[in-house]
């Protein structure tokens, strides 16, 4: 097997010497394993490099190692879809690491002597068109934030490390409603409106938002949480066990939420509507996700097993 570490220097900035750091452990590895570094020019890169150097090698095993947070994991995965002597991982050194938290987080991921003994396992991944996400597709409330740090980022006062809070405070003065309709597996779940939507392989969005907790990604089923317009006080108060991932265990906040299990997931919005696959964000009014199970192998550090979802129906409200 060959082990190819796809480095985003753009990702995590704050992170300094993770190239070097990552050098300096492979060292290690010299003569024992057959390993290469790739350090990234530019979005798109790590999907056109890793498609390149599967097609080039067809009868090798190759397990892709995606340096960097969610949006490089993201374009590994574009590369390594579709083929079969191809598998991939994370070495989660951005500033966004969601997916990895499934397992438990970060930590064991950056430990590279577990990763690289890691054993592959197949998972979900879900499909909108020609697009590939394995952790989570968001619209509503969190795309208004998106959209808002997206514009402000570069401005002086409202953009660089203000601009999360800037796109918070934007989206709770005009964002409380988004207008769509979600169906799942044909079904209605909304009446036209929603505060937001989660459709998640993974669990995490957001960095630290615990939005499926039920989610195993191994099932063939997509998690769908959709939380109904609500006052401003009614969201301050649920936020926090958002982020917990207690929402959904208060019978008292039912009323606002409607969780379900499905394979084909159909949103329509008017024009102008956006939503973000893994943190990207995309215009598009009318689409339908569906999940492909065990379409990708994934390894996961050997000292780690997936954190399962206990086994227990979920909510029906």
């Amino acid at each position: 097997m060959k082990h190819i570490f796809v480095y985003n220097p753009a990702a995590g900035q704050h992170f300094g010497g993770a190239l070097d750091d990552l050098r300096a452990k492979l060292k290690e590895y010299d003569g024992r394993i057959d390993y290469e570094i790739y350090v990234t020019t530019g979005k798109g890169d790590a999907t056109a490099f890793v498609k390149r150097r599967a097609d080039e090698e067809p009868d090798t095993a190759l397990r892709f190692y995606a340096c960097g947070g969610d949006g490089t994991a993201n374009e590994v995965l574009h590369g390594v879809i579709g083929h079969t002597n191809a598998s991939m991982t994370c070495y989660p050194c951005g500033s966004g690491n969601d997916f990895v938290k499934y397992y438990g987080g970060a930590d064991s991921f950056l430990d590279l002597d577990a990763l690289i003994a890691g054993a592959e396992t197949e998972i979900d991944v879900m499909r909108i068109d020609d697009r590939y996400s394995m952790n989570v597709t968001n619209f509503g409330f969190d795309t208004a934030v998106v959209k808002t740090m997206e514009r402000v980022r570069h401005k002086k006062l409202l953009g660089g490390n203000n601009a999360y809070t800037t796109g918070i405070v934007t989206a709770l003065l005009r964002s409380m409603r988004t207008a769509c309709t979600v169906e799942v597996d044909g079904e209605a779940i909304n009446d036209g409106e929603c505060l937001l939507c989660t459709v998640s392989n993974g669990r995490y969005v957001g960095g630290s938002f615990c939005c499926a907790p039920r989610s195993v990604n191994d099932d063939g089923l997509l998690e769908v949480c959709l939380v109904r317009p609500l006052s401003r006080l009614t969201f301050f108060q649920l936020i926090g066990r958002y982020k917990k991932g207690t929402l959904l265990d208060n019978p008292k906040y039912r009323k606002y939420i409607t969780y379900r299990r499905g394979k084909s997931i159909h949103v329509h919005a008017p024009e102008g509507f956006s939503f973000c696959l893994d943190g990207e964000l995309i215009e598009k009014n009318d689409f339908t996700i569906e999940v492909c199970p065990k379409a990708l192998r994934f390894a996961v550090p050997a000292t780690k097993s997936p954190a399962k979802a206990e086994e227990k129906e979920p909510a029906t409200v």
